[in-house]
């Protein structure tokens, strides 16, 4: 006889067999960001506002970033996983690049909060 328990830890099970060999992960780790002004990404451009940084487990390489109620993706793309800097902060997140004036200042990396290791973003350098 298949009880209503059993039942319920039959189709519990299935769904975890099902994300594990399709190879689901769930987010493990999301942040948002107010930025004052306009940074710049690989290909996209962020103005002033508040957006989503999203990684799906410590060691893939794959960002998402979205707008703050995450119905927009304004970038999903490969990054590289860096050391943070020994001069760092452990409570700093973004790191900023260079840019010229009038310019959006590329983010070069965004390290999770307390994580050794972060994204560096990867620009094309044509």
């Amino acid at each position: 006889m298949v009880t209503r328990r059993s039942m319920g830890t039959a189709v519990g099970l299935a769904l975890l067999i099902l994300m594990v060999t399709t190879g689901y992960a769930w987010p493990v780790n999301k942040t948002s960001f107010s930025f004052s002004g306009p940074v710049a990404l690989p290909g996209v451009t962020l103005g002033a506002g508040r957006y989503v940084f999203e990684r799906a487990s410590d060691d893939v390489t794959i960002v998402k970033v979205m707008s703050s109620d995450e119905r927009r993706m304004y970038l999903l793309a490969f990054t590289r996983l860096v050391d943070r800097p020994a001069n760092l902060p452990m409570t700093a997140q973004i790191v900023l690049g260079e840019s010229a004036r009038g310019v959006a200042p590329p983010i070069k990396a965004w390290y999770p909060e307390g994580r050794a290791q972060g994204h560096e973003f990867i620009y094309d350098t044509h």
